[in-house]
């Protein structure tokens, strides 16, 4: 009776080990699990087990898996502890049938692994023998352990969200598909794992993975997700306001293995919080309003103005966007000294290089707060991102030569409300305190100093394209002012709307010009109105007034401003960006030095598009869900498309509507058939010629 003992079956419990390592939702046939939890297998012979058999599982990972280099696991339940810190024993054995449990190690590579059994001279390669190994928040010993359930269901594990976007004063949250567990996704990911060149004793470390997506995501350098487009034409590609998730984003580059096009901050954000998400590492996207893309790293943004109030774009070295989107990843910094653990942010926006390629980050949240502008990585670009000075400068004509007069210094117009979506709950959470101490705190300035000290401080001269042969206005460096100078007349700028700003009907705006003080004060007024795309580029001027207006004591007075509607349709149908409506105004008093700028960005408002379906619906089982839009503006949309998606219940699916009247209804509707439980979220967004802004979302569960 001296058979070969043989393996004639395995089973690896898939559906057991996955809901124990939170792994049940991957669309994806072969064995998920996360690392340093243990996982069971049933292992079949051709007779019992015995003391003497020889028994050993090997997990192999990479081209040429070798022991020496820990990309080879060989696991013998009957010898003691294994080097590599993977650990397994046997169960429960019985007849031809043993249960075997293993424990991988917290700290091992992460990837796609190959298993096969020895059992002597034999090798069982079982027909699906891939394993996935992921990074584990749910165990203590992974670096990226986030001891908070709630944290990790959103943070991991939920596949959809929201992008926050607009500007500053109005935000407005972008329904996005993060789609983390759909169908080649993860092997989408782990295709990218393959191509960062990462050694594999790197991908046991979230902070070189997290750093080497940021490259990866964006197509400069290495061929990667997505190509970054900014120029207003998208005609070979989909326009970067079409997208409403990353799932087709990565499906299209794992079948193609080609860049797709086209993105912009906020789709790379969403493709790199799926991509971490996916892996295991918590993530979420971070929105930082008005933020500085500082060129020089010399914490100031120079922004100059013709004497009607209009924003010249020509001459700009640096620019404020609107907004900028980015991403947080949790993780324990081994490699900082104590005390970085937490957030990180990484960026995958293709804006500077680092280390010779797009890469940014992670670099850790409290050393941006604190200005600890010397750690890992980009810690001095993402400080200025949200902590530079806005300069505003008048370019005057003085006898034929330009002439730059500064106006003033605004030292918290950047970096403000960054957001991300609350944990939980469908609404926004302000961040800006894990960014930064409140303005002008003691932490805040002590932050600054120890800051300026690393990053190199300017003069006040202007950073104009030609500035260096033109003749300068007054200028003479100085320091930082913390406190703007106390006013003489307690001069206020206010801006409004007086009207609901609908693309089609004339924009109704107002300058109110306030004074605070005794006596009489004469003040020079100008204001200008132009359309911008949100990295702050002037895409149209449409207008402006200029007035003197003379005020008694403490008063007021409002000055219109008002924009006919064909000034700025045929820009709207031109620029496939979504544009923003930006208001300028410059104010002096006569005889005194005093002069203020203030600037405000608005966002038009559209109508609504109305999602019709039950609360609930069973597994498996039909239901209908419609759309509808009535277009109650006064102007016609061409090329109108419904693009809807509802995870877990049908793919993403694109309605061409056509030419859409003024008045018109639409109404489209699609069968679904629900493919997973719990609460599921549909997704639809209206683009047109003219308008690109349009989204709605509605939820339903889905019970057995």
């Amino acid at each position: 009776p001296g058979t070969d003992l043989e393996v004639t079956g395995i089973d690896l419990l898939k559906s057991q080990n996955s809901r124990l390592h939170h792994t049940d939702a991957y669309n994806i046939e072969s064995l998920v699990v996360r690392r340093g939890q243990a996982f069971q297998l049933q292992l079949s012979f051709n007779r019992e087990l015995k003391a003497a058999d020889k028994l050993v599982l090997c997990f192999g990972i990479g081209k040429r898996p070798m022991k020496i280099r820990w990309t080879l696991i060989s696991l013998n339940p009957r010898r003691e502890q294994d080097l590599s810190e993977w650990q397994i024993s046997i169960i429960k054995n019985s007849g031809k049938e043993c249960l075997l449990s293993v424990i991988s190690s917290p700290r091992a590579t992460v990837g796609r692994y190959t298993l096969n059994v020895k059992t002597g001279t034999n090798i069982y390669e079982p027909k699906n023998n891939a394993v996935y190994l992921l990074f584990n928040p749910w165990c203590e010993a992974d670096v990226v352990f986030l001891d908070d359930e709630a944290q990790r269901k959103e943070y991991v594990l939920n596949d959809t969200g929201y992008i926050y976007v607009g500007s500053a004063y109005n935000i407005y949250g972008r329904p996005w598909n993060f789609g983390q567990f759909e169908e080649f996704i993860l092997d989408a990911c782990m295709y990218l794992l393959d191509k960062s060149k990462l050694k594999l004793s790197n991908r046991t470390d979230p902070v070189f993975v997290s750093r080497a997506m940021s490259a990866l995501v964006n197509a400069n350098d290495d061929r990667g997700v997505l190509l970054g487009n900014w120029s207003g034409n998208y005609s070979n590609g989909t326009s970067p306001t079409d997208w409403i998730g990353s799932v087709s984003i990565l499906q299209k580059y794992y079948k193609t293995k080609k860049p797709v096009c086209y993105g912009q901050c906020w789709v790379f954000s969403g493709v790199l919080t799926t991509v971490m998400r996916c892996l295991g590492i918590p993530s979420r996207c971070v929105t930082n309003f008005s933020s500085a893309h500082d060129t020089e790293e010399n914490l100031r943004v120079d922004i100059y103005l013709n004497e009607l109030g209009e924003k010249l774009n020509s001459i700009s070295v640096d620019s404020i966007w609107n907004f900028h989107v980015w991403n947080d990843v949790w993780m324990k910094r081994m490699d900082l000294p104590a005390g970085f653990d937490g957030w990180q942010a990484i960026d995958s926006t293709p804006q500077e290089l680092s280390q010779g390629i797009f890469q940014c980050g992670p670099c850790s949240l409290k050393a941006i707060r604190d200005g600890d502008v010397y750690l890992p990585f980009d810690s001095k670009f993402l400080y200025a991102e949200v902590n530079a000075d806005k300069v505003y400068w008048v370019v005057k004509n003085v006898n034929g030569k330009d002439k730059y007069i500064r106006i003033s210094t605004e030292t918290q117009g950047i970096g403000i409300n960054i957001s991300t979506k609350a944990v939980g709950q469908n609404k926004r959470e302000d961040i800006t305190a894990q960014y930064k101490y409140p303005e002008g705190s003691r932490e805040e300035r002590k932050a600054m100093q120890k800051a300026s000290s690393f990053i190199r401080p300017s003069g006040m001269v202007p950073r104009a394209r030609f500035a260096s042969t033109l003749p300068m206005g007054h200028m003479a460096s100085e320091p930082r002012v913390l406190h703007e100078a106390v006013s003489k007349t307690g001069l206020q700028l206010e801006i409004t709307n007086t009207e609901a700003l609908y693309p089609g009907n004339p924009l109704e705006l107002a300058i109110t010009v306030k004074t605070s003080t005794p006596g009489s004060w004469t003040i020079n007024l100008a204001s200008s109105c132009q359309l911008q795309s949100y990295t702050g580029k002037v895409e149209a001027s449409l207008g402006y007034v200029k007035d003197t207006i003379k005020l008694e004591g403490k008063s007021e007075m409002q000055v219109p401003l008002k924009i006919a509607a064909d000034e700025y349709m045929k820009t709207l149908a031109l620029v496939e960006d979504e544009v923003f409506i930006l208001i300028t105004a410059i104010a002096e008093v006569q005889g005194t030095d005093e002069k203020l700028t203030k600037e405000t960005t608005m966002s038009f408002e559209y109508p609504p598009i109305t999602v019709q379906m039950p609360e609930t619906a069973k597994l498996n089982k039909d239901f209908s869900c419609a759309f509808i839009f009535k277009n109650k503006l006064n102007v016609p949309l061409d090329n109108c498309k419904l693009l809807v998606e509802g995870l877990g219940i049908f793919k993403k699916s694109v309605f061409d509507e056509g030419h859409v009247e003024p008045g018109r209804i639409i109404k489209s509707e699609i069968i679904c058939t629900p493919t997973r439980l719990g609460e599921k979220k549909i997704i639809a967004k209206l683009i047109s010629t003219q308008i690109k802004g349009i989204s709605a979302e509605k939820a339903i569960t889905i019970t057995e």
